[in-house]
């Protein structure tokens, strides 16, 4: 599809809502604020809740085969889903998508991922998190500058320690982002700041 073809933004009615972002980076919390506030979501429960998200993953398993089938997304304008930042790419440009990338302090990433596999008794220190740490940089650099060159797109960028920090106010720009169509007041209940568990802000 031509790139002038969303050259207006359509409705977020019309559209499809993404919430993405590198795993432990908060999606599952913005996908729980989004379903509190009323958007309606796309999920299958598959994954259930566990200790690593006792609130739930909020997934959809038949995204992660978006190569394969895509054309099922055409039902699901006005709905939230969730898709890891890999998968981004792979989204049919003939639907526009409104997406809510959590960002997160890297050492909180990497503690948050190294305990979520501990807890399925994987151990993985071949490579150092400093390395880790600039590979993942690198690559999310790369992959805003994409994201701001999709006519398909538009983004807003959320970080998580600051919606634990003020829910009010960043629940407050997701739902201007959003064109205003969520409660703002159900969204902030949904955060639970006891789940910060992997804290390197003061």
């Amino acid at each position: 599809m031509p790139l002038d073809n969303f050259s207006v933004l359509p409705p977020v009615s019309d559209a499809i809502t993404v919430v993405s972002g590198l795993p432990r980076s908060g999606t599952s919390m913005m996908m729980r604020m989004l379903d509190a506030g009323g958007m309606p979501i796309c999920s299958d429960n598959i994954r259930k809740a566990n200790e690593d998200n006792p609130n739930g993953y909020f997934e959809l398993e038949k995204i992660k085969q978006l190569d394969a089938d895509a054309a099922w997304l055409q039902q699901e304008k006005g709905k939230a889903v969730k898709a890891i930042s890999a998968l981004l790419p792979m989204l049919p440009s003939d639907i526009f998508y409104y997406v809510i990338f959590m960002r997160r302090n890297m050492a909180e990433i990497l503690a948050s991922q190294k305990k979520m596999l501990q807890r399925r008794g994987v151990t993985n220190d071949e490579i150092p998190d400093a390395v880790m740490a600039a590979k993942y940089e690198k690559y999310l650099a790369a992959t805003f500058r994409w994201i701001e060159k999709q006519n398909h797109f538009k983004a807003l960028y959320v970080h998580y320690h600051e919606v634990v920090q003020d829910p009010w106010r960043e629940a407050g720009r997701v739902n201007e982002f959003l064109q205003n169509r969520l409660d703002v007041g159900r969204m902030v209940e949904a955060v639970d700041p006891n789940l910060y568990r992997q804290r390197k802000h003061a």
